[in-house]
């Protein structure tokens, strides 16, 4: 069975909103997305995205407009550790599982459903490929997640630390964010299910 969710956020570090349409199986994810924003300069971006076993990115694809001009980026991971941005090699990102798509909470999901963080204890160092909004540099990124406290809806309130960022993040039962402080807040959540034959 998969999950058919429409999210839409408020992001209030950019002054702006999200929407994802997130389709959510029990190993694989595939999303896409709009945002708009005003910080750190006006700014349209869509996106989607596609993971592998075990929610481990595959492939990250942004477009970006503003003042500036339109900027793309395809960011693919092969599956055995390796990133490539728009078929160029980034070593420094050997050894990560999960993109991060700046000021999107929908990528946060990741590494929450893979380790269970929604559902029970533990903490987890991990290295991202975080994608830089909205100029779409790609920098490697190392983040700890640590489970806090379960919620009354089934979810979670989980630690997110990047350096001397950290702020307490709340996830629902699916692992998607509901309140993320400073960052965005959830308005809208629109919810079904497909059965489907093939995996995402």
């Amino acid at each position: 069975m998969i999950k058919s969710t429409m999210l839409t956020w408020d992001v209030i570090d950019s002054g702006g909103y999200e929407t994802a349409w997130v389709d959510l199986g029990a190993t694989h994810l595939r999303a896409r997305g709009r945002a708009v924003g005003i910080t750190p300069e006006p700014y349209w971006i869509s996106y989607s995205l596609e993971t592998g076993e075990d929610f481990v990115t595959r492939e990250l694809r942004v477009r970006a407009e503003s003042a500036a001009g339109v900027r793309e980026v395809l960011l693919r991971h092969d599956g055995a550790g390796h990133w490539s941005a728009d078929g160029e090699p980034l070593p420094r990102l050997d050894g990560a599982l999960d993109c991060d798509l700046g000021l999107c909470p929908l990528t946060n999901t990741m590494p929450v459903l893979r380790h269970r963080l929604h559902r029970a204890a533990g903490a987890q160092e991990f290295l991202m490929a975080w994608v830089k909004v909205p100029d779409l540099s790609v920098h490697a990124s190392p983040q700890t997640y640590t489970h806090l406290a379960a919620t009354d809806d089934g979810g979670a309130l989980v630690r997110y630390a990047s350096g001397d960022f950290v702020r307490d993040v709340r996830f629902d039962a699916d692992g998607l964010v509901v309140d993320y402080p400073d960052l965005a807040r959830r308005i809208s959540a629109v919810r079904g299910e497909r059965s489907v034959r093939e995996r995402l």
